[in-house]
């Protein structure tokens, strides 16, 4: 019987979805964004579901740091935490969505932490690492020009 080691990364995936479309749910406005920032984590249940580990466990560090790194310069995670520690005045679903994006940040160091440790138990010292990383890599640059060039489009002109 095959170690169902990957078990946390397919639950933690699975629960990024979900926060996703609670923000699909709280946010109209940007339903498409929020179902397209869900894509790489139904990547990552697949790449699990068909024993692909090591492509999850290289996609999920990258897709995560680069969406914390663009939701950092964005603001949002500063935003949602002063938010958080400062509640007054504000609606319910505005609490509810930096509640979200923190919980979503906190997901995404996870799975970081949790993808790097499975890679090292189960790929380290096979050779595998530089062309899953740079195939991955390929993929997930791909992935963030495409979703920045959208919302950047998605921006009125002033």
């Amino acid at each position: 019987m095959k170690d169902p080691g990957n078990r946390d990364i397919a639950i933690l995936s699975g629960v990024q979805i979900l926060c996703f479309i609670a923000l699909t749910q709280l946010e109209p406005h940007f339903l498409f964004i929020h179902l397209y920032e869900l894509i790489p984590y139904v990547a990552i249940l697949l790449f699990i579901a068909y024993g692909k580990d090591r492509w999850a466990y290289m996609l999920g560090p990258l897709v995560s740091v680069a969406w914390l790194g663009l939701a950092y310069m964005a603001g949002l995670l500063d935003s949602a935490v002063v938010h958080l520690w400062t509640p007054s005045g504000y609606t319910l679903g505005a609490s509810l969505v930096s509640a979200l994006t923190v919980v979503t940040g906190g997901i995404a160091v996870t799975i970081t932490l949790r993808c790097r440790i499975h890679w090292k138990r189960e790929f380290a010292g096979q050779g595998l690492a530089p062309r899953t990383f740079l195939l991955s890599l390929a993929a997930v640059a791909s992935y963030y020009v495409v979703f920045l060039h959208w919302f950047w489009d998605m921006i009125p002109n002033a």
